[in-house]
């Protein structure tokens, strides 16, 4: 085990220490000036820079996948009328870079008709985060809605690709025939109409809505000439699309045009535009600090959501709709197989219970579904996850989009879940495919009623009108 350990520091470490590197090889790269004949040192560390960098880098200029950074990925793809194809990947990430080449070839199959682009979320953070990625590589199609891209749920092999492709361009020609159209804008400020997801608001339903709800709000006021409003007009819709996947609808994006809702602005002292403020039930309005990117505004609308929500509920699968309901409406499910309550009693089981209540606050913001059986309760379950009746407490995490899970191989503990999540958050877990492709089938079975166990009593016999010297008698010689 140590020697695990070890060899999972030194990977961790070394990582480290090449991130670090990066970083000064990206300000020598911002800061050619610096650079001059006299300066040998800078000249020698930007070539030594230049060939780690392409070292890393698992797409170069000469392909025809386009590289896309937080710099250019508005202009690129936002603001494009293309379809477009864009994978999320890190480059240590091993799928990542078995997808490579064939994402290689559906470029330059597609080169022309649609537009494939590549981002290293690892680098690029920010652009990760803005559309929730979570493993890699997570690959989007960006079709005639920009700001609602569709994941991808096709296979990885060029052929595959290009064909999904195609089906997706195939649908928005069809939708441009039709009279379909995409775009959203949720204001006047450059002739759009309203999107659905960023909720217009005025001096009549502003209350009612914004103060009289018991969701968190974040509401732009905004003016139609202003030009930093229309700056931020694509931003702030995307954002609001984000969000209101992300948290289920429980932060919302608002707008207000200052300009002819006056007694709404006036309330607020809005002396500037665009001006953002934050509405919780219950406090006062505080003014908006952050960015104005859209990853910005999502970040925070996440961290504004995690400090309200309460931790997701604990649920024993007791019948088919638990597990259904709870692991359809989230990306992930975790669930608990734990040992029987003659095995550990009540104290044992809360033990195993608290541990998981406390992982589920600590990763609310993720919004999974978290679930617990008694070992034997459900077989087919465990058999479908190789759980195969030993070995308890055991954890499984089920993906039922794609189903997918992986099991937990290291602890039942705080320390050791939480390793086990956070290589699944990142994209480095072991997956398997879910037995027999589908959910299995769950048992009725009775919710634990918090005591004890108790062994079941035995059956008595009565042996009153048994002659026993009788019956022994007649066996003597």
């Amino acid at each position: 085990m140590s020697g695990g350990h070890g060899s999972l520091s030194r990977t961790v470490h070394i990582r480290q220490r090449l991130q670090r590197t990066q970083r000064v090889c990206f300000r020598l790269r911002e800061a050619p000036a610096l650079v001059t004949a006299n300066n040998m040192t800078l000249i020698i560390g930007l070539l030594g820079c230049s060939l780690l960098l392409s070292a890393q880098a698992l797409y170069s200029s000469s392909d025809d996948v386009i590289e896309l950074t937080p710099s250019n990925f508005n202009k690129e793809v936002l603001q494009s009328d293309s379809l477009w194809l864009v994978e999320f990947y890190a480059p240590w990430c091993g799928h990542c870079k078995s997808l490579t080449p064939e994402w290689k070839k559906a470029a330059t199959a597609l080169k022309g008709v649609v537009k494939v682009g590549a981002v290293d979320a690892d680098q690029h953070k920010s652009l990760g985060g803005q559309y929730g990625i979570k493993g890699f590589p997570t690959i989007k199609l960006f079709g005639a809605n920009k700001n609602k891209p569709e994941d991808y749920q096709g296979g990885r092999t060029s052929q595959a690709i290009v064909d999904g492709a195609l089906n997706a361009l195939k649908s928005l020609v069809k939708d441009r025939l039709s009279g379909k159209s995409g775009g959203s804008s949720y204001s006047k400020q450059s002739g759009g109409g309203s999107t659905q997801d960023v909720v217009e608001l005025t001096d009549d339903n502003f209350d009612k809505l914004v103060l009289g709800g018991d969701d968190i709000w974040m509401v732009e006021f905004f003016a139609p000439w202003c030009g930093h409003c229309k700056s931020l007009e694509p931003e702030w819709a995307a954002a609001a699309s984000s969000v209101k996947e992300q948290t289920k609808g429980r932060v919302k994006l608002g707008a207000v045009d200052a300009t002819v809702h006056q007694v709404l602005a006036s309330r607020y002292g809005i002396r500037g535009f665009p001006t953002i403020k934050i509405f919780r039930k219950g406090d006062d309005a505080e003014d908006y600090q952050g960015g104005r990117s859209r990853g910005d505004i999502i970040n925070t609308a996440l961290d504004l959501f995690s400090d309200n929500a309460p931790a997701p509920e604990l649920i024993e699968i007791v019948n088919e709709e638990a597990l259904k309901k709870t692991c359809e409406d989230s990306q992930l499910c975790v669930i608990a197989v734990l040992p029987h309550i003659l095995d550990t009693g009540a104290s044992g089981r809360n033990s195993y219970l608290d541990v998981m209540r406390n992982m589920a606050e600590k990763y609310k913001k993720k919004m999974w579904g978290w679930l617990w059986t008694e070992a034997g309760a459900q077989m087919e379950l465990e058999s479908a996850l190789g759980i195969g009746g030993f070995g308890y407490p055991a954890m499984a995490a089920i993906n039922t989009r794609k189903m997918k899970f992986a099991l937990l191989r290291g602890s039942f503990s705080e320390a050791g879940i939480h390793e086990f999540l956070r290589e699944l958050s990142v994209g480095r877990g072991s997956t398997a495919t879910l037995g027999g492709g589908n959910m299995p089938k769950i048992h009725p079975a009775e919710p634990w009623d918090g005591k004890d166990g108790q062994l079941p009593e035995e059956e008595e016999y009565d042996l009153s009108d048994v002659d026993l010297d009788e019956d022994l008698g007649k066996d003597e010689l």
